[in-house]
């Protein structure tokens, strides 16, 4: 139940049953598996997530994608399964050792080809990219889970880079449901990120340059879709 906003565990359990892991391919299900056993696992994808962002990659028909967050992988082997043989992932993060963990699975698959990896902070990484004209309005599609602290500033710098009705999905935006919640009573250990993510959903909600859904997925994901 970390991982869900469910209030009934039956009732998530049932959605993951039939919904979700009949439809999982086993290389996620190993993948899951492996993310299990990282002393951070809760860090990794929920599984019920999954399923939007691989019907959403279809929908845009995505070949150039960007992730910023990859952690062991499980989001982005998802990506890669999903996009074409010809597709490109732009991967952001500074945790190589988590990546290495979910590797073996994305070379099982043969997809690595697909996935561009860089180890570092995001933000150095979303500048360089910007200072070569050519990306700008050229990713089709980004998946944006990593330092809270920065997702304001990553908003600002990802819409630069998607193309005009490309999507970019937070995740954690609904943060354990302490986004509801007075900042008195947040959890100590939520608070930290409390604030920049109540921040950034007043921002989304106000940002006409993008359409956007918040779902209670996993711990919230926002879908915003870029249309000017």
């Amino acid at each position: 139940m970390e991982k869900g906003l469910l209030q009934s565990k039956e009732l998530y359990e049932y959605l993951l049953r039939t919904s979700v892991y009949p439809r999982e391919s086993e290389l996620l299900k190993e993948m899951r598996d492996i993310t299990a056993k990282h002393p951070r696992a809760a860090m990794g994808t929920a599984p019920d997530s999954g399923p939007m962002v691989a019907m959403l990659l279809n929908l845009l028909n995505a070949k150039n994608t960007l992730e910023i967050g990859v952690f062991t992988g499980y989001s982005l082997l998802l990506t890669a399964l999903t996009i074409p043989y010809d597709g490109r992932i732009t991967a952001i993060d500074r945790d190589r050792e988590a990546y290495d963990m979910g590797l073996p699975v994305i070379k099982k698959a043969g997809v690595e080809h697909k996935i561009n990896f860089i180890e570092s902070l995001a933000l150095p990484v979303l500048d360089k990219l910007l200072e070569d004209r050519n990306n700008e309005s050229s990713f089709d599609f980004a998946y944006v889970d990593a330092d809270k602290m920065n997702y304001k500033n990553y908003h600002e710098r990802v819409l630069k880079l998607l193309k005009v009705g490309g999507v970019v999905v937070y995740d954690n935006t609904l943060w354990c449901g302490t986004v509801a919640m007075p900042e008195k009573s947040v959890p100590e250990d939520r608070l930290r990120n409390w604030g920049p993510i109540v921040e950034l959903n007043k921002r989304l909600a106000a940002d006409t340059r993008v359409q956007i859904v918040q779902i209670p997925l996993g711990d919230g994901m926002t879908v915003c879709r870029r249309v000017v």
